[in-house]
């Protein structure tokens, strides 16, 4: 996206504190989008019984209409193939508005569920680049007009616009080496690419040629801008960059201090009246693309921040206007690219199994 100029922004609400089942979630991501905020994500914390971050998004996919949808998917123990073709899906079913946060974190828990080894260090900035890059060319393995649903000769796609992924884990791979060679099993998303996010701390290891945006956060809250700034100088203009940022706003009679326990997330923190929040943020967006607000109490802040927080925002123009069936690439204006298996001469053609139709 063009970042000349950021006279209007984007607001982001993370959905974990809405509950398990899908009267919470459903109440909650219509909360969210009724509130006005242009996205919604969902944190992936496993527990037992307790849908993941993907299937909470996807379930509400079909009872929205603006707000983007973006899960954290992990990309050390899902398998890369699994990642891209639940995310397809998830696009499908949110009309367009899908999007992914990467998550590369060391668990020794998840590594004993699947039978490897604990992944750490450098290599799970690996293991997420490698993740990155096989949705990207299962995505576009299958080209726009590849369902032709063709009654009158019995085929349902055209075998020449399907094509092989062909990924093999580069040299010098921390972890163990995979391929994965396609095509996918689903059609290309709707948006062609899914808006892929990451944490700065992946930059390095993820280039920032292969992400759409990053999600950047400071111990204080005096302290985003200028990490805004550094991640900028890092990304370049065509990155979005997305500040995290945790509230506590006075609420229902209750001072944010005395609501306020204190927090390990090692994001920087707001706490006090929902006016002192909106000025926070109208200077912010001036600098950020984006902010991810994390509500202390989802049930609360919510409310405060609907009432009182984005209404002057939007008073003020700091905010981009909800768009009406609109994509997630929209909202970060970016374009809608064309499969590079279309575009490239030598592109490797999917050959069908004997006996199927072209």
């Amino acid at each position: 996206m063009s970042t000349s100029s950021h006279t209007q922004g984007f607001l982001a609400i993370e959905l974990d504190g809405a509950g398990w089942d899908g009267a919470d979630i459903t109440r909650a991501v219509l909360a969210a989008e009724s509130a006005g905020f242009h996205a919604a994500t969902f944190t992936d914390v496993p527990a037992p019984g307790r849908a993941n971050a993907l299937q909470r998004a996807a379930f509400a996919g079909p009872v929205t209409r603006t707000i983007a949808l973006v899960p954290e998917v992990d990309t050390v123990y899902t398998e890369p193939f699994h990642v891209s073709t639940q995310l397809a899906s998830l696009d499908y079913v949110s009309g367009g508005r899908a999007g992914w946060i990467v998550t590369a974190a060391e668990s020794p828990e998840a590594a004993a569920a699947v039978g490897r080894a604990s992944v750490t260090g450098d290599a799970l900035g690996q293991e997420a680049a490698a993740s990155i890059e096989v949705s990207r060319r299962l995505w576009d393995s299958w080209e726009d007009d590849a369902v032709i649903r063709d009654v009158a000769t019995g085929r349902y796609i055209d075998v020449d616009k399907l094509h092989y992924a062909d990924f093999e884990t580069p040299a010098g791979f921390a972890g163990p080496v995979y391929s994965v060679k396609g095509p996918s099993i689903i059609p290309r998303p709707l948006q062609g690419q899914l808006p892929v996010l990451v944490h700065a701390s992946l930059i390095g290891e993820v280039s920032a040629d292969a992400v759409d945006a990053v999600l950047v956060s400071a111990p204080t809250a005096e302290l985003l801008a200028a990490e805004v700034g550094e991640v900028r100088a890092r990304v370049g203009a065509s990155v979005s960059v997305i500040t995290e940022l945790d509230v506590v706003l006075d609420a229902r009679g209750q001072a944010a201090a005395a609501r306020w326990a204190g927090s390990d997330s090692g994001r920087a923190v707001y706490t006090g009246p929902a006016a002192g929040l909106t000025d926070f943020l109208a200077d912010l967006l001036t600098e950020a693309d984006g902010v991810r607000l994390h509500p202390a109490s989802l049930l609360v802040d919510l409310e405060e921040l609907a009432r009182l927080v984005l209404p002057e925002l939007r008073r003020r123009g700091v905010l981009r206007p909800v768009v009406q069936d609109g994509t997630f690439r929209d909202l970060l204006g970016l374009p809608r690219p064309a499969s590079r298996y279309a575009t490239t001469a030598a592109a490797p053609a999917f050959t069908a199994p004997a006996g199927a139709g072209k």
